[in-house]
């Protein structure tokens, strides 16, 4: 039931995002743009960062750069240390397109050859999931189970896999003693990762259990680069006038501010502060009381304490290349940007920090592309959208603004030089943008829908697939519908064809890993939930510039959250079992229930 909660509001939330293009043909976008070209521009000298030089700088710097904030109830924000709760944000827009000559689907991710944790991984041979606190193998061969393990401290909600060894995330939070606002010793856990072997019967290799919460990761071959964030353990009396509070400041050690961690492994137990003093840099002027973490670990070797690096900073979107790792803070009117180089398999480096006008809607408001980075952005106040165009210092050398006036996006992709954005009150327009000079991006191209799309994905030869809502006129919203767009010309997109499920959501429209498209046949699969559709996936196919219903897949007790195809066969996830279907006709082949 939470689950669905957090789906319904993320749909509201992404309601119109990339509709990218509905009943109304594509039209050239003239004034209603305006281009800001930047001459040279340096990085802003209150977001430089610099290492502290000892624990003693360190601690007398953070006294003296939040003191002034202290209130009521401590640090703006609050004092806890436990994950935020908000679930999946709604995430819809660029996803690397699966490869059409493998002979398995992987998970539906952002860029290609970047992992991302999710609830189901595969290497082709086996597949593994998270479910109800418990790991779950099964043969792709037989399939049938070869193997579970429940997951210490439960709440194991995602992974990633990489030859026999699978990391396995696991959150949970601190609860605090409402007496003296301390966290209490046994009273709950921070973000959890835990290192399994799965050579033979699953394996807990090390357990590494850290403050704060788990913000995301990602992988690039063997190596995962996890981002955590943590406060300070501050015991502020709970309630208390600001004095009290500032007194509890004042004597703060060093080991309040710094994150903690626990590592279990072999029997034994190791603990202490997670990152050096030396190892944690900070801005001139402190955007948050938060820190963030990024810790390093090769699967194919042991997981120790992920030789951390830490800034001061806030951050809740995660977004990373082959080369880039960049966190972003998605809750302020100016977005903060950090930037580190993951290009060597060793710790990342810091590299950057920079700001933009205006807030992101998730990770794919970002962009890397010939050593730019593009971030779209909503100005909040005057409402309008803006996609700014940065150098590798984080630097701005370009800028489109004034996108939909009145309006706030929804929808961002990036396809090389291209961009898309989708804004949205009563109509959803799509403009399409050049981005081909980074110094002068363009607005060329716009597209008025009804309904919108809130995730859309490449289909190749120019067209794009959007899965999202049907929409009444006053924006009501209607039903999961399945769009195919042609944009291969940018100043006229337009509509192809489209699929509507009355009634229907789908986890697809916020969590870009639950779609699956299937290039070799065409084949397109999306969990879809509602009063008519039953908790089960859509399987459409797409011919010749149309959509077909092939029918759909149901699950006995449980809503189908991942599709892959595996061994020749459609393979569907819920969290109830797994259930293996004809390719071509959806005839049940096998089911294997997790209870």
């Amino acid at each position: 039931m939470a689950k669905l909660m957090t789906f319904r509001v993320a749909v509201a939330c992404a309601a119109v995002l990339l509709a990218a293009a509905s009943a109304v043909p594509g039209s050239p976008v003239g004034e209603r743009t305006t281009i800001v070209d930047y001459g040279p521009v340096n990085e802003p000298a209150s977001l430089r960062l610099a290492a502290f030089d000892s624990c003693q700088t360190a601690l007398e710097a953070f006294k003296r750069a939040l003191l002034p904030r202290i209130g009521e109830y401590g640090l703006p924000g609050g004092d806890s240390v436990g994950p935020d709760f908000t679930g999946a944000r709604a995430i819809a827009a660029e996803a690397a397109p699966q490869d059409a000559a493998a002979k398995f689907s992987k998970t539906n991710t952002h860029e290609a050859g970047v992992d991302e944790p999710d609830v189901v991984k595969t290497d082709g041979k086996r597949l593994v999931s998270v479910a109800d606190g418990t790991l779950r193998v099964m043969d792709v061969a037989s399939r049938k189970l070869s193997g579970s393990m429940t997951m210490p401290g439960g709440m194991a909600t995602r992974l990633l896999l990489q030859g026999d060894r699978a990391l396995v995330v696991s959150e949970g939070t601190i609860m605090p003693d409402f007496e003296g606002r301390k966290p209490v010793p046994g009273g709950g856990a921070g973000p959890r990762l835990t290192l399994v072997d799965l050579s033979g019967t699953p394996k807990v290799l090390e357990t590494l259990t850290t403050d704060g919460a788990f913000v995301d990761a990602r992988q690039v071959g063997g190596v995962a680069r996890i981002v955590l964030r943590s406060s300070p353990r501050l015991p502020f009396p709970y309630p208390a006038d600001p004095k009290r509070n500032r007194d509890t400041l004042e004597r703060s050690k060093i080991e309040d501010w710094l994150p903690h961690y626990t590592l279990e492994r072999e029997g034994s137990r190791q603990e202490g502060t997670l990152v050096p003093c030396d190892q944690v840099k900070r801005p001139a002027e402190y955007s948050a009381a938060s820190m963030l973490t990024v810790l390093t670990v090769d699967l194919a070797g042991k997981l120790g304490t992920g030789d951390p690096v830490s800034i001061v900073a806030d951050g809740e979107i995660v977004y990373g290349t082959g080369t880039s790792l960049y966190i972003a803070d998605e809750n302020r009117a100016d977005t903060e940007i950090h930037r580190f180089d993951i290009a060597k398999p060793g710790k990342p480096v810091h590299t950057a920090s920079g700001s933009v006008r205006g807030r992101l809607l998730n990770q794919y408001s970002m962009s890397e592309y010939a050593d730019h980075l593009r971030v779209a952005t909503t100005v909040d106040g005057d409402a309008h959208s803006k996609v700014t165009v940065l150098d590798r210092k984080l630097a701005a050398v370009g800028e489109l603004g004034g996108l939909g006036a009145g309006e706030r996006i929804y929808a961002v992709r990036f396809l090389g030089p291209v961009g898309y954005v989708v804004t949205f009150r009563q109509t959803d327009p799509l403009y399409t943008v050049d981005l081909s000079d980074p110094k002068k991006p363009r607005a060329v191209g716009e597209l008025k829908i009804s309904g919108y799309s809130a995730y859309l994905h490449p289909a190749g030869d120019g067209r794009l697939i959007g899965v999202g809502q049907e929409a009444s006129e006053k924006g009501r919203s209607l039903g999961t519908q399945v769009s195919l767009f042609d944009v291969r010309d940018p100043a006229r997109p337009s509509l192809l064809a489209k699929h509507h499920l009355r009634g229907a959501h789908s986890e697809a429209e916020y969590d870009p890993h639950a779609f699956l498209y299937w290039p070799d046949n065409g084949l397109l699969v999306v969990p879809v939930d509602g009063d008519r559709s039953g908790g089960g996936a859509l399987v459409l196919r797409l011919t010749d510039g149309a959509f077909t219903e092939a029918g759909t897949v149901s699950h006995d007790g449980g809503g189908v959250r991942r599709a892959l195809v595996l061994g020749g066969a459609l393979w569907t996830v819920s969290e109830t079992g797994v259930l293996v279907s004809d390719l071509t006709s959806l005839a049940r082949l096998a089911w294997q229930p997790f209870a």
